[in-house]
């Protein structure tokens, strides 16, 4: 790991960080794409148990690097005030992360500010459950904005590089930001959604995380499309898919409604099993009263439901 003078040598926080990232690719496939905090803690490099994140620090720096590695977000039950108001700008897409403490020349923030400096893509840790985290990555410091002592980070790696471009590169480029930002948006919903629902199908109770998505019950680009787990629900691709083409209803009550007509086909044992025989059955829905869907978002899909028929 080091040198003969003790150096850390050049190509260290590239390499770490790389197998950092596919550390985490690798075990966020599984099931509901979380991890715990003693998880996180496990990572392994070159010999070395290096922890991904602080316990209590928002922003971690391991002693071997000069710029920060990672960023918390503290997880808060509905309804509880974090106490940092990092967010994700509805205008622009962008996180806003405060500082650590005040000071401008907190050490930590002096680790982000190198961050930034030095283009690095970093982790970010967002807290879906006590204990629990969504690891985001990369995203990267874009910039810095000290009169509200907050830094700004952004999921596209164009942002921290700027060139000329023709109108074609400047119109596929702003493309490119909005589908960027709009997955960190959904990076977050999605973490959220599958500590609520266990990683489970709330339909059929399906359990491999490969095979779950997060599903909106109002779309997103409604105007009604809350991002919010209370606008959210666990599905497998197949029920997914479903209700989004308006064969699967849910019941403001929580209950399934497959589509009359094909109640009466004779298909495969997909369309038996996946579909015919969910209808009538109940939901899962978290165990946290104020996460669980909202009636009014229920009762507008169940609407497009019925009008599809």
């Amino acid at each position: 790991m080091f040198t003969d003078a003790g150096r850390v040598p050049d190509d260290f926080d590239n390499r770490l960080r790389t197998a950092a990232f596919a550390w985490l690719t690798s075990r966020t496939l599984q099931r509901t794409g979380n991890l715990t905090y003693s998880a996180i803690q496990s990572f392994v490099f070159e010999g070395h148990t290096i922890p991904l994140k602080d316990r209590v620090k928002g922003i971690w720096k391991p002693a071997r690097l000069s710029s920060a590695l990672s960023i918390t977000t503290t997880y808060r039950p509905p309804g509880v005030v974090r106490p940092y108001d990092d967010l994700i700008h509805e205008g622009d897409g962008l996180l806003r992360y405060k500082w650590n403490g005040i000071e401008r020349d907190e050490a930590t923030n002096r680790s982000l500010r190198s961050a930034m400096q030095s283009g690095v893509p970093l982790i970010w840790f967002f807290g879906v459950g006590k204990g629990v985290f969504n690891p985001i990555f990369p995203v990267y410091v874009v910039g810095e904005e000290e009169e509200n002592r907050q830094f700004i980070l952004d999921a596209d790696p164009s942002a921290i590089g700027e060139h000329e471009e023709g109108v074609a590169e400047q119109f596929l480029r702003r493309y490119l930001k909005v589908e960027t930002r709009h997955r960190l948006f959904q990076a977050v919903f999605r973490g959220t959604v599958m500590r609520a629902y266990q990683g489970r199908c709330a339909v059929c109770r399906l359990q491999h995380g490969q095979l779950l998505d997060a599903a909106h019950i109002v779309p997103d680009r409604d105007e009604d499309g809350v991002a919010s787990v209370v606008n959210g629900m666990a599905l497998c691709k197949i029920h997914h898919a479903a209700f989004d083409v308006g064969i699967l209803g849910i019941r403001p009550d929580l209950v399934v409604q497959i589509r009359s007509e094909l109640m009466h086909e004779i298909d495969g044992p997909m369309l038996r099993y996946g579909l015919q025989e969910m209808h009538g059955k109940r939901i899962v829905v978290p165990s946290a009263r104020a996460e669980r869907p909202r009636a009014d978002l229920l009762e507008r899909a169940y609407e497009r439901f019925r009008q599809a028929g």
